[in-house]
């Protein structure tokens, strides 16, 4: 009977572990998704535009949330994959994906220094089909999306492995919902705070600080 409880006891704690080692992969996704995606960037605006305008609103929020995952889910379960069945390839990974991180970081220091508002100005998508293929072309167009999805994100799942690295993709990917609903629903109200430069010197050095922490969290198990 002892026997018996102990044992129920491990398993309750490995459980336990799991679902906090889970937890914490699937935040560490989501951080560095958002801190990617929160970048000033014409998808981010087009969101914008459409929901000043109420133009088709939650479907382009939809489309850019799922084309994204798309990215994500194509990062992590294909160029992750094949990276972490690379022999050395997770301490190269890890190095790159920091230089990247700090570089990154330090970009959005100096957009800091002179920031600039969203330029949310001109008219919204009438159509649907028209509406959906620009939100098409704003993420697929766009070269950052694939080094940010494929390469960053992919890349650094490339540290977790089974359900580890579903919870990275999963946190990831969640963020870009997140985000584009809520910048497409709550432009109205956020129109005039991010027309304010001051307001992106802010959002920028809360991206760098992301940056500079995750980079740290990448390289410390190498350092040990």
């Amino acid at each position: 009977m002892y026997e018996l409880a102990l044992f129920s006891s491990l398993n309750g704690f490995q459980y336990r572990s799991l679902g906090l080692t889970m937890l914490g992969s699937a935040l560490e996704g989501f951080a560095l998704s958002i801190g990617l995606i929160l970048a000033l960037g014409p998808q981010n605006v087009f969101v914008m535009r459409q929901g000043l305008m109420r133009s088709h609103v939650f479907a382009v929020c939809l489309a850019c949330s799922v084309f994204d995952a798309v990215l994500i889910a194509a990062g992590v379960l294909g160029m992750g994959s094949i990276l972490s069945g690379i022999e050395g390839a997770e301490f190269a990974i890890a190095v790159g994906a920091s230089i990247f991180l700090v570089s990154y970081g330090l970009l959005r220091i100096k957009s800091a220094m002179n920031p600039l508002g969203m330029i949310t100005e001109g008219e919204g998508e009438n159509e649907l089909a028209p509406t959906i293929a620009a939100a098409a072309a704003f993420t697929f167009l766009n070269p950052h999306v694939y080094v940010d999805t494929l390469l960053l994100i992919g890349g650094t799942s490339s540290r977790y492995v089974g359900d580890e690295r579903l919870a990275f993709g999963i946190g990831a990917a969640t963020a870009s919902f997140v985000f584009f609903f809520s910048l497409g629903y709550g432009a109205r109200s956020l129109s005039e705070v991010l027309n304010k430069p001051e307001v992106w010197r802010y959002i920028d050095l809360s991206i760098a600080t992301i940056m500079f922490i995750i980079a740290a969290g990448i390289l410390q198990p190498h350092l040990i």
